[in-house]
C-alpha cells in the first residue's frame, strides 16, 4: 500500500494506530515517495509503540538532543521538535480522555471536535508567563478550524479512523458516524470537484469542505466522505 496510511495499519493496539493515524496524515503533503521515507523516518524513532513512547516520555530523548535548535527535518518543515510537541499533546490528551475518539467524541461536531484536539496539545505544550500562569503554545501543524482552515490533514486521519468500508480506512472509532465527516480538501480534490461542477468557492477553505460535503451528502447522505479517493486519484491524473 503506498499511502501514508499503511502506518497505523501495522499496529494492532488501538491507541498506537489513532496515533499513528494523526502522525502520518500531519506530514501527509508534497511528494508521496516523500512522505513514505518521512514517516518510516519519524516511526523508527518511536520504536514498536507509539504510544508507550508517549506515555513512557521516550521522547525526552529528542527534546535533550535538540535543547537549542528545532532539530533534525523529518520532513520539510516538519523538524523533530515539531514531533516532539505532537508527543507532549498527545500525553495531555490521554492524561484527560481514555483515547483521542473519546476526546473527539466529546465535541458537538467534527469542527467543535478538531478545536479541542487543538486546545488540548496546545494545553499540555503549555509554558510559563511573566503573570506566573500557563500560557498554551500552539503549533502551525494543527489546523485552526476557527480562523477558517480547511484542517485537511486532520479530516484525512479522522477518515482512516471513522470509515468502514474499503482496504484503506480503518473504522476504528465507533462512536462517531461516518455521516458526520468532511472531505480532506486538498488542491487535487478541490481542482476535480471545481471540473465537476461540485464546488463553486475558489478557495479551499472551511467555508470550501463544507459546501462540498453538503454536495457530496446529496449523493451518499450516510458516508459522503466515500468519494474523496476518486475526486483526490482523479485531481492527480488530470
Amino acid at each position: 500500500m503506498k499511502d501514508p496510511v499503511q502506518f497505523p495499519h501495522r499496529y494492532s493496539a488501538k491507541p498506537d494506530r489513532e496515533i499513528a493515524a494523526f502522525l502520518a496524515a500531519t506530514i501527509a503533503w508534497g511528494r508521496r515517495d516523500l512522505i513514505l521515507k518521512s514517516a518510516e523516518t519519524m516511526f523508527s524513532l518511536m520504536g514498536p509503540s507509539p504510544y508507550t513512547f508517549i506515555i513512557e516520555e521516550k521522547y525526552r530523548k529528542i527534546e535533550i538532543a535538540n535543547k537549542r535548535d528545532k532539530g533534525r527535518s523529518i520532513h520539510r518543515t516538519f523538524f523533530e521538535n515539531d514531533l516532539l510537541y505532537l508527543c507532549k499533546g498527545f500525553r495531555a490528551c490521554y492524561a484527560k480522555y481514555d483515547s483521542l475518539e473519546a476526546l473527539f467524541a466529546n465535541g458537538r461536531d467534527v469542527w467543535e471536535g478538531i478545536s479541542l484536539f487543538r486546545e488540548t496539545m496546545a494545553t499540555g505544550n503549555s509554558v510559563a508567563s511573566r503573570a506566573k500562569t500557563k500560557r498554551p503554545v500552539y503549533s502551525k501543524h494543527i489546523a485552526n478550524p476557527e480562523a477558517g482552515s480547511a484542517c485537511k490533514r486532520l479530516n484525512l486521519a479522522l477518515r482512516w479512523l471513522v470509515r468502514r468500508e474499503g482496504p484503506v480506512d480503518m473504522g476504528l472509532w465507533k462512536s462517531i458516524s461516518p455521516s458526520s465527516l468532511f472531505i480532506p480538501l486538498d488542491l487535487h480534490v478541490g481542482r476535480t470537484a471545481r471540473f465537476l461542477g461540485l464546488l463553486e468557492r475558489k478557495s479551499n477553505d472551511r467555508k470550501a469542505v463544507i459546501s462540498l460535503t453538503e454536495k457530496l451528502r446529496e449523493f451518499c447522505p450516510e458516508d459522503p466522505v466515500k468519494y474523496d479517493l476518486a475526486l483526490f486519484g482523479y485531481g492527480i491524473r488530470s
